[in-house]
């Protein structure tokens, strides 16, 4: 990419949209854009239309109705429709007017929910996905098949990264739809403000997960873009998990909440486990920066202002 280049960053302005358009910037790139807010994404005909007027040459696809485990085991037929249809849309359009390339951004829950730890990325297929976000999983499977198909019979190039969970300002706080990380956030800050005597989290507070923070995401992204060519899956994460009760103690003090932590056994806990062995993009140069308890820090420092 050059400093001029055209970038369309499809993502309405999510965590990580937000954050490659940010790390861009600070880069020298002066040719960023986003799609207009009335464009419906799942609307072939108005993708089509929006890429033939803009012509962009890079496309970084960060778009995804994503969400929490309660979202994608209450909701999984908008999961796997909205997703599928927009990504169609996208990468096709993104074929269709001669892109340079896009970057196609997946997700870790891809894996088979049994699959060793960490997670190679040869690992895709051999067993079978978490039901909790099963729908969610497929959609994000079909895209990246779709890509892998369009490189092998068109020669159009699009590179798939799959990411440990993100987490970051600009993210979802909704305790319906958000992540472990800004759902713990809001429930300890409002137990905090309420001066409430205990928080309650879902599940048993043993399931292992790998964090990433939005702006080492999107420098990996960057740096793909720059420097990754084929059309074969590729792990961005930090090579560090934890348990849900260890991230809870974490935002609890980041907080600064005094009272207990409950965990409600009765609601699922998704995969026991998921780690990605990032050891692909290490080797080529990437490495992430921000750790946990500043990631934290900075996420909560953002919410704050956004609550006042």
């Amino acid at each position: 990419m050059e400093n001029n280049s055209k970038i369309y960053i499809a993502g309405r302005k999510n965590l990580i949209a937000v954050a490659i358009a940010e790390v861009l910037k600070d880069k020298g790139y002066t040719n960023i854009i986003f799609a207009p807010e009335e464009l419906d994404l799942l609307d072939q005909s108005a993708v089509a239309g929006f890429f033939d007027v803009e012509k962009p040459e890079y496309v970084f696809y960060t778009y995804g109705k994503f969400g929490g485990i309660f979202a994608t085991n209450n909701y999984p037929a908008d999961f796997i429709y909205e997703n599928l249809q927009i990504q169609n849309n996208v990468i096709h359009s993104a074929y269709k007017i001669k892109v340079k390339k896009l970057l196609f951004l997946g997700s870790s829950c891809i894996y088979p929910s049994d699959c060793p730890q960490p997670i190679k990325e040869e690992y895709l297929f051999s067993g079978k996905l978490e039901k909790t976000s099963e729908s969610y999983a497929i959609a994000k499977i079909a895209g990246i098949k779709m890509c892998q198909a369009y490189w092998r019979q068109y020669g159009f190039k699009c590179i798939l990264a799959i990411p440990a969970t993100i987490y970051g300002p600009q993210d979802d706080f909704s305790l319906e739809t958000g992540h472990v990380i800004p759902a713990l956030f809001k429930k300890f800050h409002a137990a905090k403000v309420g001066n409430e005597k205990k928080v309650v989290v879902w599940g048993t507070g043993k399931p292992r997960r790998e964090l990433i923070y939005a702006q080492d995401l999107a420098e990996a992204c960057i740096f793909l873009m720059q420097n990754y060519d084929s059309p074969e899956i590729i792990n961005v994460g930090t090579g560090q998990d934890l348990t849900i009760n260890e991230l809870a103690l974490l935002i609890k003090d980041a907080v600064g909440f005094k009272g207990d932590i409950v965990f409600d056994a009765s609601k699922p806990d998704g995969v026991a486990q998921k780690l990605l062995d990032s050891t692909k993009i290490k080797k080529i140069g990437w490495q992430h920066k921000v750790s946990l308890i500043e990631g934290i820090r900075r996420t909560y420092n953002w919410y704050q202002r956004q609550v006042k």
